[in-house]
C-alpha cells in the first residue's frame, strides 16, 4: 500500500475505533446495570435498548451514503458523530429504561457506516481494499477486546452514566481523527461527471443483495449472543462481570491472529469465497456449541474465540466485495444499503434476542441464529467473488 493509503486505512480505523469503543462499553455491563433500572427485570427491553440505536441506523444508512455521494463524505461523518455524541449525552442524563432507548436511538441517528466505508474504498486501490477493511475491522476488535477490560473498570469507577458521556466525548474526538489523519477524499465533481445509477439497480443486484443478507444475518447474531453471553459467563461459568475480560480478550487477540492468513489466502492466493463460506459455516457450528455444548467456562471461551475468528473474516471482506461490485458513482449509496441491512440486523438481534430468551429459553435463540446462518450459507455458496470483468 501506499503512504496515502495507509494514513488513510490508519484515519478511518481511529474513527471507527473511537466511535464503536463508545458502543462496545456498553455491552458487557449493560445487562447488569438494567437490572437495578425501573422496567430493568424486563429482558425484553433491555434487548431493545441494547440494539434501539440500530432503528435509526436502519433509517438513516442509506440516506447518509447517498448525501455522502453528493455533498462529501467527511461533512457528512462529522455531523453523524455530532448526533452520536447528542444521543450519548441524553443517554448519560437518563435515569430510567426508557429514557436510556431514547438516547440510544439518537445515537444510531449518527449513521456513518456507509460514508466512512465509501471513503475507504475512495481512498484506496482495489488491490489493496480488502486490507483497508481488515485494518478497519481489526482496529474494531482490539477496540473491543480493549472495552471488555475497560468496561468493568469504568463501571465501578464511573457507572453507567460515566461511560455514556464518555462515549460523547470519544465521538467527538472522532471529528478531530477525520480532519487531522485522514487524507483528502476525490473531489466531488469527478463523482457527479459520471452517470448515476438508478437506486433500484443497486438493490436488484444479485452480488449485492447476498451480501447485505450476510450483513443482517451476522449482525442479528452478534447482537441476540450479547443478550445471552454476559450472564451465561456469571450462571454457567461462574465468572463475576468485572472479570469476563479474562475471557472476552486472550479470544479477540487470537481470532486476531488466526484471521490474519484467511484474509491473505483469500486476496493473494484466490481463495476468497472459500474462505467467506467457510467462515458462515464455522459460525454454524458455534451457535450450536453455544446451544448445546456449552455447559463449562472452557467450552464458552472456546466457542466466542471461534465467534471472533468467523465474524472478524467476514467483517473485513463483505465491506471491500461490495465496494468492488458497486458502481463507484454510487459507492455511498451501495455501502448505505449495506449498512442498513446490518443495523436492522443489530436491531432485531436485540429485541427479538431478548423477546426469545424471556419466552421461551437461550437455546431458542441460537436455534434460531443457526436456522439464518444456514439460509445464508446456502445464497452465499453460488456467489462468484471475482471483479466484473475479470477472468
Amino acid at each position: 500500500m501506499s503512504a496515502a493509503e495507509k494514513r488513510a486505512g490508519a484515519g478511518l480505523a481511529a474513527i471507527f475505533a473511537l466511535r464503536m469503543l463508545g458502543l462496545f462499553l456498553i455491552l458487557p455491563v449493560f445487562s447488569i446495570y438494567a437490572r437495578d433500572l425501573p422496567s430493568g427485570h424486563h429482558l425484553a427491553l433491555v434487548g431493545f435498548a441494547i440494539g434501539a440505536y440500530g432503528l435509526t441506523q436502519a433509517i438513516l444508512q442509506i440516506p447518509f451514503g447517498m448525501l455522502s455521494d453528493r455533498l462529501g463524505r467527511k461533512p457528512v461523518i462529522a455531523f453523524g458523530l455530532l448526533l452520536f455524541a447528542l444521543g450519548s449525552f441524553m443517554a448519560a442524563a437518563a435515569d430510567d429504561l426508557y429514557l436510556i432507548i431514547a438516547g440510544r436511538i439518537v445515537q444510531g441517528a449518527g449513521a456513518i457506516s456507509a460514508a466512512v466505508t465509501a471513503l475507504a474504498a475512495d481512498l484506496t486501490r482495489d488491490q489493496h481494499r480488502t486490507k483497508v477493511m481488515a485494518m478497519i475491522g481489526s482496529s474494531i476488535a482490539l477496540v473491543f477486546a480493549l472495552s471488555l477490560v475497560a468496561a468493568p473498570l469504568l463501571y465501578a469507577a464511573i457507572g453507567m452514566p460515566g461511560i455514556f458521556a464518555l462515549t460523547g466525548i470519544l465521538a467527538l474526538c472522532g471529528i478531530v481523527a477525520l480532519y487531522r489523519l485522514v487524507p483528502p477524499a476525490p473531489p466531488l465533481p469527478a463523482l457527479e461527471a459520471k452517470a448515476r445509477t438508478p437506486f433500484r439497480a443497486l438493490l436488484s443486484d444479485g452480488r449485492l443483495l447476498r451480501l447485505n443478507l450476510g450483513v443482517f444475518v451476522l449482525h442479528l447474531m452478534q447482537t441476540a449472543m450479547w443478550v445471552l453471553v454476559p450472564p451465561a459467563l456469571v450462571q454457567i461459568g461462574g465468572l463475576p462481570a468485572a472479570e469476563h475480560w479474562k475471557i472476552y480478550l486472550p479470544a479477540v487477540l487470537v481470532s486476531l491472529t488466526l484471521m490474519v492468513p484467511a484474509i491473505i489466502a483469500a486476496e493473494k492466493r484466490g481463495a476468497m469465497r472459500l474462505v467467506f463460506n467457510a467462515a458462515i459455516a464455522l459460525l454454524v457450528v458455534v451457535q450450536a456449541g453455544f446451544a448445546w455444548l456449552g455447559g463449562s467456562l472452557w467450552l464458552l471461551a472456546l466457542w466466542l474465540l471461534l465467534f471472533f475468528v468467523a465474524f472478524n473474516i467476514l467483517e473485513a471482506t463483505q465491506p471491500s466485495l461490495i465496494s468492488r461490485f458497486a458502481p463507484p458513482e454510487a459507492k455511498g449509496a451501495a455501502m448505505g444499503i449495506y449498512n442498513t441491512a446490518q443495523s436492522i440486523g443489530l436491531f432485531l438481534g436485540g429485541a427479538i434476542g431478548g423477546a426469545l430468551a424471556q419466552h421461551f429459553s437461550p437455546t431458542v435463540v441460537f436455534a434460531l441464529n443457526i436456522a439464518l446462518a444456514l439460509v445464508w450459507l446456502a445464497v452465499s455458496l453460488p456467489m462468484k467473488t471475482a471483479r466484473p470483468g475479470a477472468a
